[in-house]
This record gives structure tokens, C-alpha cells and sequence, in this order.
């Protein structure tokens, strides 16, 4: 699934045109992205976001053994909420 299946099917579900639907689903995740460079981000019965600082550290290429640096980087963990899990292991 890629953004812009999202909007359309918001756009389908709501009624609204796909400028106004692209423009709820991109403020969605701008909001996201600001609020986890600050601290985690918790919505209640989907999961948290929470933003990992990777320190830089020593690599090698499995395939040819040569090492390399991998620098520090930033990235994002989600832990998907109890409601979810208990909805996707639910037998039909």
C-alpha cells in the first residue's frame, strides 16, 4: 500500500475530493513526524512511535568481508497496540 491508496480510499469512505483527502492524510503524518522527533508518540488502540538514536558502528559487507563504517542515524520503532494484536490473532 503505498500514501496514495490511502487517500483514495478516504476520499471514497468520506465523500471528500482527493486534494482535500491527500491533504488530511499528508497533515496526518506531519503531525506524526513532528511528535515523535520530540518524544513517543502514543495513539490509543493503534501502537506507539518512539524515535531510536542508532550510534555509529563497524560493518561488513557479508559477501565480499569488507568493513565499513555505518554512520549514527535516527530511526523509528512501533509497537502495535494490544487491541491490534488481539484483532489480527483472532480466529474466523
Amino acid at each position: 500500500m503505498i500514501k496514495e491508496d490511502l487517500i483514495i480510499d478516504l476520499s471514497k469512505k468520506t465523500g471528500f475530493s482527493n486534494n482535500f483527502s491527500k491533504k488530511i492524510i499528508n497533515d496526518f503524518f506531519s503531525s506524526i513526524v513532528n511528535i515523535i522527533k520530540t518524544n513517543k508518540c502514543i495513539i490509543k488502540n493503534i501502537g506507539t512511535f518512539k524515535l531510536i538514536n542508532k550510534k555509529k558502528r563497524l560493518g561488513r559487507n557479508p559477501k565480499t568481508k569488507e568493513e565499513f563504517v555505518i554512520s549514527k542515524r535516527k530511526t523509528v520503532s512501533f509497537i502495535a497496540s494490544e487491541k491490534i494484536i488481539d484483532f489480527l490473532n483472532k480466529d474466523k
